[in-house]
């Protein structure tokens, strides 16, 4: 099947859905979602979203805290209007049904999390990302130039490769048409043909074994680009959060929020030595990678599975208002956090780099745009600060849509795409092949490629991947596809771009580390 729309987008999170709502009433909007549109990461996120609301703070203080966070690899300009832009950015989303928690006097009850100066998070309970989320769904779902299709997966963009062209990363003039996408109800590859398109897909933490990311998060948006000749920069930088719930069992990792240690609860060892005042002056509230370092090095000091976070020092008054929906997540495996301690563990949270992008979002493929997480803007640098990746998200998806709509007359529809050849394809029956890869590949990059790195331990996940990946491109290239081979070949991609990077790297910067880079 073919299918035309000016406005194609891929993505349910923040950035796909927000960006929707503001080109809808200058075109066709088709939003593709390999799942339920709810099944995103910024459905999962707790703490909240960065903005300056107290007149204590400052843009000026907020910049600051988010170059120090970057680690020297920030692009300052970035940095400037998207903090600068933000509160403009908060008043629509607001506008658009969202909710934050005040104060009773009615001022915004702003929390603060590690790495910034002051309070300035907005946040709804422990559930900002969900009320953010149900607020976009629902003008979506109401706006009537809006289609919206589940379980839909996309494949490949469209570019000029597909008609018969080389295409290389030296090619000047990438243009992307649209999207090849699976559709779950014929189980065959429909062609969608757009005038833009916008990859809104997310990040990629299922490339280890733990990750808060939502199981669909599978780095598809960085790795149809890379396939497509695009730029994509800085995947060395993977942040892993400090505090995910030590829950063996559960898939994805449920998140303690940083926003709990900024309330004031504190990491010990299993012992009770509480350990960040040998690391950071600013102990609890350093920025993550030096968290997620510190209770690493202590879980190899002492060879426990896990360290605790200790939530008693907040009232239980706090507890149960900001943080229900831990403090019932814990109360579930047997853990009362206003009395017990909670067992924690760093997990693979956020990728700092991705699509690399300008300041409209646009990639080095033309007629492409990337936001969210799967893109490289350059706020984040070395290491995100904590609470700035939705914002990142309304800001350049805003930007992407007055690009693309100032652009739109002049795009065409590509009408010689041809569709997609499965001939000589047959159905793969053995679903061993593909998850006992896909685990191969997250114990590779969780035990090689992980908060603490060296150069022998990268050789060996790249000598590891690859014989994977040549197995993995040998099956796709013969099967009929399937949504988790897709996404196996999709992880593999991102493990090799990570392992690259990471050995592309010779010096120690914010969340990457690696042993043979430090100074004797």
């Amino acid at each position: 099947m073919k299918k035309h729309v000016d406005f194609l987008i891929i993505g349910t999170g923040i950035a796909g859905l927000s960006y929707a709502l503001k080109v809808a009433s200058h075109g066709s909007v088709c939003i593709i979602t390999k799942s339920k549109p709810d099944e995103s990461s910024t459905a999962l996120a707790q703490g909240g979203i960065a903005t300056v609301m107290d007149a204590l703070d400052s843009h000026e203080d907020h910049i600051r805290d988010t170059l120090i966070a970057g680690d020297g690899l920030c692009d300052e300009e970035v940095v400037r209007f998207t903090i600068n832009e933000s509160n403009d950015r908060i008043k629509e989303l607001i506008e658009q049904g969202a909710v934050f928690d005040r104060k009773q006097s009615g001022e915004f009850d702003l929390g603060r999390e590690g790495g910034h100066s002051a309070h300035r998070i907005l946040h709804y309970k422990d559930q900002t990302g969900a009320e953010i989320e149900r607020a976009l769904l629902k003008a979506v779902k109401d706006h009537p130039s809006i289609e919206l299709l589940e379980n839909y997966f996309a494949i490949d963009i469209i570019t000029q490769h597909h008609l018969g062209m080389e295409v290389t990363r030296r090619t000047p003039d990438i243009k992307c048409f649209g999207a090849y996408v699976l559709n779950p109800h014929t189980n065959k590859i429909d062609t969608i043909l757009a005038k833009s398109t916008m990859l809104a897909t997310g990040g990629n933490g299922n490339v280890y074994n733990t990750t808060t990311n939502p199981v669909v998060a599978t780095g598809d948006g960085v790795a149809m680009v890379y396939r497509a000749k695009g730029q994509v920069k800085n995947m060395e930088f993977i942040q892993f959060h400090p505090t995910g719930l030590y829950n063996p069992s559960e898939r994805p990792c449920f998140l303690i929020s940083e926003a709990v240690r900024g309330a004031g609860a504190k990491l010990c060892t299993i012992k009770g030595d509480y350990f960040m005042s040998r690391y950071d002056k600013r102990l609890e509230l350093a920025p993550r990678d030096v968290v997620a370092r510190a209770v690493d090095s202590e879980m190899k000091i002492t060879g426990d599975d896990h360290v605790y976070l200790d939530c008693r020092p907040i009232s239980k008054d706090e507890i149960f208002n900001h943080f229900p929906n831990i403090y019932a997540k814990c109360l579930s495996i047997g853990v009362d956090i206003t009395k017990d301690l909670l067992p924690v563990v760093p997990v693979a949270h956020y990728s700092c780099g991705g699509i690399v992008v300008d300041e409209n979002a646009c990639t080095s493929i033309r007629n492409l745009y990337a936001s969210g997480e799967c893109s490289c803007t350059g706020l984040h640098g070395a290491n995100r600060l904590a609470s700035n990746s939705l914002l990142e998200a309304l800001v350049f998806s805003h930007r992407a849509a007055q690009h693309a709509i100032a652009h739109l007359a002049e795009a065409e529809f590509c009408e010689n795409v041809p569709d997609w050849d499965d001939e000589g394809m047959v159905l793969n029956e053995e679903m061993i092949l593909i998850t006992q890869s896909l685990k191969e590949v997250q114990s590779i990059m969780s035990n090689y490629v992980g908060i603490v790195r060296s150069n022998l331990r990268l050789k060996r996940a790249w000598d590891r991947l690859d014989i994977i990946y040549k197995e993995t491109e040998d099956l796709y290239h013969k099967s009929v596809h399937s949504v988790k081979l897709a996404e196996l070949r999709n992880l593999i991609n991102i493990g090799y771009l990570i392992i690259k990077m990471s050995m592309e790297r010779k010096e120690n910067c914010g969340l990457y580390y690696n042993l043979d880079n430090i100074k004797k």
